[in-house]
């Protein structure tokens, strides 16, 4: 007897038990001639197997089948390969017992996962409403005390002018940072690739955002041409979120050090500041939206970026088929590196 006998060895041991059972009390307990318990053997084992292996093959075996081949199909939406190629000589209750807990485990990842998911909606929302609160209140109260009467003062009307300006500046850099993450992460936005030297960016951007109060500098033996082929405008933004960050969390009068280097098939780029550094169990979360550290650590007593400028950059090196890595030691500085495809030509 096998471990998941089937309905015909099933029916065979019960009709041949009650037809033992039955022969021997018609033999023992009548007067009838052996011929007879036979008769009554013969008649009831062939009676009984019929009515049990009917009922577990047609009522109970085929049911249990049709569920396991349901099951089967629903997950692979293979409907007619699988009523070709289903093996009815399987164990079907094992198969679908297997089934069934494999279908459970997957349902039961698949809603993790949607919980996930709408905890990160739920978190990304409320962070979408901070940001954009922020500027908007600031909007309505340098407008309103305008409107109250403080237009009729030169200093005053100036200045909050300036102030509601500026926050409208953010609040219009925050809506372009949401649009453009929103086109990176669906596909819609189209990477223009060229050849271009990435060292002469560098050098570009470091005009662009110099300061004073942070040296911005090539690494030693880096400082000659180094041909990539990517995204021009898409990889200026990149640096121009890292360079800017270095400045803005580094340490005054400290430094930003831009280097490169060859590895064959890419060139790794590396964006490094000898500034306070960041504790380990951010740094798995810093390319997250919206994610902040310490406002604090900024030297600017102005309101922040949108904070969307580090997720914006992992999304740009990803389109670019790459990677963004960052490491950093406190006491030390933060470095972030990413590569690119190396141009030959």
């Amino acid at each position: 007897m096998t471990r998941n006998p089937k309905p015909i060895y099933i029916a065979f041991l019960i009709s041949l038990i009650i037809s033992a059972i039955l022969g021997m009390v018609s033999f023992f307990l009548s007067e009838w001639e052996f011929i007879n318990s036979v008769i009554i053997f013969t008649l009831s084992f062939g009676l009984s197997f019929f009515l049990f292996f009917y009922t577990l093959e047609f009522f109970i075996y085929r049911k249990i089948k049709l569920i396991y081949k349901t099951i089967h199909s629903l997950k692979t939406q293979k409907y007619d390969a699988i009523l070709q190629n289903f093996d009815w000589d399987k164990d079907p209750i094992g198969e679908m017992n297997k089934e069934v807990i494999k279908w459970a485990r997957d349902n039961r990842m698949e809603i993790d996962q949607l919980k996930r998911l709408a905890d990160f909606r739920k978190e990304f929302l409320g962070n979408v409403s901070h940001e954009l609160k922020t500027p908007i209140f600031n909007i309505q109260g340098y407008l309103h005390t305008l409107i109250d009467g403080a237009m009729e003062d030169p200093a005053v009307n100036s200045r909050f002018l300036e102030k509601a300006a500026k926050s409208a500046d953010r609040l219009s850099d925050l809506v372009a940072d949401l649009l453009a993450i929103s086109q990176l992460e669906s596909g819609e936005l189209t990477m223009e690739m060229e050849r271009f030297d990435i060292n002469l960016l560098v050098k570009d951007v470091y005009e662009q955002l110099h300061n004073k109060k942070v040296q911005l500098i090539i690494k030693d033996g880096c400082n000659q041409p180094f041909y990539v082929f990517a995204d021009k405008y898409r990889i200026r933004q990149v640096l121009v979120n890292l360079i800017y960050n270095s400045i803005k969390y580094g340490k005054e009068h400290g430094t930003t050090t831009a280097g490169y280097y060859d590895m064959d098939e890419n060139i790794l780029i590396e964006i490094a500041d000898n500034g306070p550094g960041m504790e380990q169990e951010h740094l798995i979360r810093i390319f997250e939206r919206f994610y902040r550290i310490d406002k604090s650590r900024s030297r600017e007593s102005q309101e922040g970026g949108t904070g969307l400028g580090l997720a914006i950059v992992k999304h740009i090196i990803e389109a670019h088929r790459q990677s963004v890595n960052v490491r950093s030691n406190i006491g030390v500085g933060t470095t972030f590196g990413f590569t690119l495809t190396k141009s030959h030509s």
